[in-house]
């Protein structure tokens, strides 16, 4: 299977102790190949993935939310570059 693109992500859980709030940030990677985008606990079919979009977060400087709009849902994955290769790869792919 070819690898068209990739796209890392991180999932940040926030973990309350006795007495602070710790923040464990994991690094994971989405990638597209030409039949299905896999993220670490998902498999999305490139036919049922709508679009692909991007809105930075305003206050956070670089980080912004990748979404995936499927005919399953929304899914939004939190980014720290520009994702937009990784977008324009999709709309390519998606116009064959």
């Amino acid at each position: 299977m070819c690898l068209l693109a990739k796209q890392v992500y991180f999932k940040i859980q926030r973990k309350v102790c006795s007495t602070e709030q710790k923040e464990i940030e994991e690094r994971r990677t989405i990638y597209m190949y030409p039949s299905k985008i896999i993220t670490k606990h998902r498999e999305f079919l490139m036919k049922d993935v709508l679009d692909i979009s991007y809105r930075k977060i305003k206050k956070s400087g670089d980080m912004g939310l990748l979404y995936l709009h499927t005919t399953s849902g929304l899914y939004s994955y939190t980014i720290k570059t520009s994702p937009s290769l990784f977008i324009e790869t999709f709309k390519k792919h998606k116009l064959r």
